[in-house]
């Protein structure tokens, strides 16, 4: 059974920085995809940034400049550094992972999420 496990969460005052890892196992082939979502209270859940297994990335205007999605293909761990961070980030993080499967559709894990607190 694939596990998506995040970690590197926590508090930090506005400006600072952290970095957030998900750490995919279990699975027989590599990821196809990363992504990270996050969801704020009373918010919908949001995508923040995403990789693919070929290391092309995305992200959302409103992290661009700041946040820095990376991957370890040899450790099937995806990474988003946070810089520069504002109370506006303030969320539950998720890490999605989709596998593509031949002749069938994609499947999709999630993490259970790590927090991430801004002070200002």
């Amino acid at each position: 059974q694939v596990q998506v496990v995040e970690s590197g969460g926590g508090l930090v005052q506005a400006g600072g920085s952290l970095r957030l890892s998900c750490a995919v196992s279990g699975s027989t082939t590599s990821f196809n995809a990363i992504s990270w979502y996050r969801q704020a209270p009373g918010k919908q859940r949001e995508l923040v940034a995403g990789i693919s297994g070929g290391g092309s990335t995305s992200y959302a205007d409103s992290v661009k400049g700041r946040f820095t999605i990376s991957g370890d293909n040899a450790k099937n761990t995806v990474y988003l550094q946070m810089n520069n961070l504002n109370p506006e980030d303030t969320a539950v993080y998720y890490c999605n992972a989709v596998f593509l499967r031949i002749g069938r559709p994609p499947v999709d894990f999630w993490g259970q999420g790590t927090q991430v607190t801004v002070s200002s």
